[in-house]
């Protein structure tokens, strides 16, 4: 029900208020890594008709990433610095399956209701419901993702990577890896992986997806 046209509209506009409330890295090698990883997922994706765009949020802390829609992705500084290029192509990967799953426009559709949705696309900044609608839109994708659309997102994260060349566990890795950081750290306002106590259910999918046997603490943290 919702547009293509519309959807790329939206993810400008929400966009622009990013680029106001974050800021965004303008360190060359982030630039360059995030976009030839970045290029390699989106050759192989199952969505063609958008354009992709790669950014790097200069802020300290932040194991973090999301993605908004039309085809916008964000990756913390600390996880370009922590993570080696296959785990963070399954980052990029997993925000670009939301994308091509359309997570974020199904949600928004539910939350918000067509005309709001339909506000927040156009350019009538001017509009006092404009304003409105972008920051309902930006507040509803920070909120997490369903259990099923996380698993999805994963999955074909898994997928992409494989054959975008990448190694197909590093989501594993990458999971761990956030996993433990956050039960140190109180939750951020930009939470990736946004429902990590489920972390271990979400690594237990992947080892089942690519056909690992799952050990005995899988089964302990399920």
């Amino acid at each position: 029900m919702y547009s293509v046209d519309k959807e790329v509209a939206l993810g400008k506009n929400i966009a622009r208020g990013i680029e106001k409330e974050l800021k965004i890295s303008k360190n060359p090698q982030y630039i360059e890594r995030i976009n030839r990883i970045g290029s390699k997922i989106v050759k192989v994706c199952d969505r063609q008709e958008i354009n992709y765009y790669f950014y790097v949020v200069d802020k300290k802390n932040e194991y973090n990433a999301f993605s908004i829609p039309g085809g916008y992705i964000y990756v913390f500084k600390d996880l370009m610095d922590d993570l080696n290029d296959d785990e963070l192509a399954f980052v990029v990967a997993h925000e670009i399956g939301h994308i091509v799953a359309r997570h974020a426009i199904k949600k928004l559709q539910a939350a918000m209701g067509m005309n709001l949705l339909v506000l927040a696309s156009t350019q009538a900044e001017a509009n006092p419901g404009f304003q409105e609608g972008l920051s309902f839109a930006l507040a509803q994708i920070m909120v997490a993702y369903s259990r099923e659309d996380e698993y999805t997102a994963d999955e074909l994260a898994t997928k992409y990577i494989k054959m975008a060349g990448y190694n197909p566990k590093a989501g594993i890795n990458v999971l761990n890896k956030l996993y433990q950081q956050h039960k140190k750290e109180p939750l951020r306002e930009y939470s990736y992986f946004r429902t990590h106590p489920y972390a271990a259910q979400r690594i237990s999918h992947i080892k089942e997806y690519l056909g690992i046997p799952l050990d005995v603490n899988d089964y302990i943290n399920n």
